[in-house]
């Protein structure tokens, strides 16, 4: 005699699996919402920040912060240079590379290309000058103390200049001054050499990888 098997039998493997695609979906929407809205893996690209972040260097940008608060002097922040500073290098079309991440990432790393790291020095309203007698930086007649970051062995600038950021741009610079295209390199362009703060993606809240360099920034 065969026995008939529960109805409800059938069902149950159906809702375990409908369960777990619910889950995952949910996993899934909460990363890229994290991802989106809080915080966002970037990859240095350039030495332009030694030796406060190396080539290849994996970090966090916090991209919520500054919703909720203004950009300050000193922030290491990410921001995107297609309409101030152009693109990255010389390259004008897409690696395979910058495929492949936007591919993983669903589009929400950016453009690899135009997307820059630099030290924020001066905000809307201060005025930046180099050098003053000790061949310091000054913002609004102050000396800069940067001996915390500046790279080994380089100036605070080898190019003069005396500048008054605008309101709502950012000074940028990077910490390895001899080797960064940084504002000091737009100063003839149209905002010169500032960037808008609503270009900034994020602010730099630390390395995640390689792990002997893991770590965040003050």
């Amino acid at each position: 005699m065969r026995h008939r098997r529960p109805r409800g039998s059938r069902r149950a493997p159906r809702r375990r699996r409908f369960r777990t695609v619910t889950t995952l979906l949910a996993v899934l929407v909460a990363a890229l919402l994290v991802r989106t809205f809080v915080v966002t893996p970037f990859s240095i690209p350039s030495g332009s920040m030694r030796d406060t972040l190396d080539i290849g260097d994996r970090i966090l940008v916090d991209r919520a912060g500054y919703v909720f608060g203004p950009v300050d002097r000193g922030d290491v922040v990410v921001f995107d240079g297609t309409d101030t500073f152009g693109a990255v290098g010389d390259s004008h079309e897409p690696t395979l590379r910058d495929r492949l991440v936007r591919f993983v990432t669903l589009g929400l790393a950016g453009d690899v290309r135009t997307d820059y790291v630099k030290r924020v020095i001066g905000v809307g309203g201060d005025r930046v000058a180099c050098c003053d007698p000790q061949g310091r930086l000054t913002v609004n007649g102050k000396p800069l103390e940067e001996r915390r970051y500046l790279y080994p062995g380089d100036s605070p600038s080898e190019l003069r200049f005396d500048v008054r950021v605008p309101e709502g741009r950012l000074w940028v610079m990077g910490d390895h001054r001899s080797d960064s295209m940084d504002s000091r390199a737009h100063l003839g362009d149209p905002g010169g050499g500032t960037v808008p703060e609503d270009d900034v993606i994020g602010r730099v809240v630390g390395v995640v990888w390689p792990l002997d360099r893991l770590g965040g920034l003050s």
